[in-house]
């Protein structure tokens, strides 16, 4: 049986901790990949030391050289694409053809932040100032945290720890307890790309001890976190009391909305994949669809329909396109939801229940659910579900559908399906999320695009893309003086 290791100092070390939990495939609970020793508080101060004593010497690296680890990283991580892949469908649960994006997505955002390494830019600005050069530069801020999820143990770590790296930071990075064993290997992966002791450290275990140990040790300086709202808020005021820079990507509520003059079959299939693809386990995941009255039966016929044709089983078949829910607690808080919309009266029209069928009574699977007549004063309405459930809102028209749409307090991604180019240009104007999507699903993103939202979804800079470099650096601004003398006058 394998123990998870921690990785700190640019050692593998067991923790001392008796307190335990299983790692268990979710699709055969039977299967048991390993088992995790909890770590302590004092593990975790060691980690964080270990990353501070680290800082230093990385931060002298030149940034290029800080860059082709970070590339050798990506190649190496294309070498196990497969392997990988394996092992975060057995883990997590998800298909292999997920599991298999994900990690092309991982190697594309390792490649690009390799390459943010030689733009690692300022800017000279005139000064009003006679004979005097102003300029700007980029530098680290010391010890980065990296607390990331479950629901994409791979893609979502590589997307914190690369920019990190790149810009001068050491990382202490908490993964979730559900998905130890991609965490590891990701950084057996960095230590043979060539990472530096300490510059990368690895503590496995749970947030409420050594995650709140690593928010409030004053070595941390910055703290990117993914995950729930609730924790998100609590951790962005535990930073913000002793001035952190703190990143948080928490929930969504993610709308469609469909017009009229819609492309049937893509809307239905769209749908279907942002509501049920990977399980509903995603921020971006649709968990609304806002349909106007004329086309409202069509399309609720359609996405039933669809919904009764999900191949549901284990991840590791490729014929499945729906996997299980990622553990216990997960499963049990997606039933209760369904629940609680049958209590506050929606229209169950398929699902509900646990799925049924051979391969399937050792594993935590849900089948894809479809509310109708929602409304959007109803809990399933407002909560993010983080499962296969999709609520339908009916709505008179554009403006009514907008104010449907825009009625959460998460501002993720949306998207609409219309051929008119003017509700088009409205919709995108109108609606308050961070990315939208026209005509497709409203999953997806691309390595060298940002990534992020608005209201209770996002706080500080966006991740990925152009701004990936953002939050993992701070800007300091040079005058450099060349009279030779004394300023006179205001000197402001």
């Amino acid at each position: 049986m394998t123990i998870y290791q921690n990785f700190i100092n640019g050692e593998w070390l067991e923790s001392s901790s008796d307190r335990t939990a299983q790692n268990v495939n979710p699709a055969n609970t039977n299967d048991c990949l390993g088992t995790i020793k909890l770590a302590t508080r004092e593990e975790a101060r060691k980690a964080v030391e270990s990353a501070y004593n680290a800082f230093r010497d990385w931060k002298s690296t030149p940034a290029p050289t800080r860059g082709k680890i970070v590339a050798k990283f990506a190649r190496l991580l294309e070498d196990y694409k497969e392997e990988v892949s394996q092992i975060l469908t057995r883990e997590e649960g998800k298909t292999l053809a997920e599991s298999r994006g994900e990690l092309q997505r991982s190697i594309n955002v390792a490649e690009f932040c390799a390459g943010e390494a030689r733009r690692l830019n300022g800017e000279t600005i005139q000064s009003e100032l006679p004979a005097n050069f102003a300029y700007t530069i980029k530098e680290p801020h010391g010890v980065v945290a990296c607390i990331t999820p479950w629901n994409f143990p791979v893609a979502i770590p590589v997307w914190k720890i690369a920019p990190a790296l790149v810009a001068g930071n050491t990382v202490v990075f908490k993964p979730a307890e559900a998905t130890p064993a991609t965490a590891v290997r990701l950084c057996e992966i960095f230590e043979e790309a060539g990472i530096p002791k300490g510059v990368l450290n690895l503590i496995l275990g749970k947030g409420s001890e050594i995650g709140d140990e690593i928010v409030n040790h004053p070595a941390v300086k910055a703290i990117s976190f993914t995950g729930s709202t609730e924790t998100g808020i609590k951790l962005y005021e535990q930073g913000a009391r002793r001035g952190a820079k703190v990143q948080c990507e928490m929930g969504g509520k993610n709308p469609v909305v469909v017009m009229e003059d819609c492309d049937m079959d893509l809307a239905v299939e769209s749908t279907a994949q942002g509501a049920f693809g990977s399980t509903g386990q995603r921020c971006t995941a649709t968990s609304r669809a806002v349909v106007v009255d004329k086309i409202a039966d069509e399309f609720v016929s359609k996405i039933v329909e669809r919904a009764k044709r999900m191949r549901i089983g284990d991840g590791a078949d490729a014929n499945t396109e729906m996997g299980p829910i990622v553990d216990e607690k997960q499963f049990n808080t997606v039933l209760k939801y369904i629940d609680i919309g049958r209590e506050d009266g929606a229209e169950m029209l398929y699902g509900g229940k646990r799925a049924e069928g051979d391969g399937l009574e050792n594993g935590y699977f849900v089948e894809p659910t479809v509310f109708d007549k929602v409304t959007p004063d109803m809990r399933i309405a407002q909560e993010e579900i983080f499962g296969p459930v999709l609520s339908v809102l009916r709505v008179k028209d554009f403006d009514d559908a907008m104010i449907a749409a825009n009625d959460s307090q998460y501002g993720l991604t949306s998207s609409i399906f219309t051929g008119d180019p003017n509700l088009i240009f409205r919709f995108v104007q109108e609606i308050e999320t961070g990315m939208t999507h026209i005509n497709s699903p409203t999953t997806g993103g691309e390595a060298h695009i940002p990534f992020g939202g608005v209201k209770m979804t996002g706080i500080g800079a966006r991740e990925q893309g152009s701004t990936a470099l953002d939050f993992y650096t701070e800007l300091k601004v040079v005058y450099v003086d060349y009279t030779g003398r004394k300023r006179e006058g205001n000197l402001y």
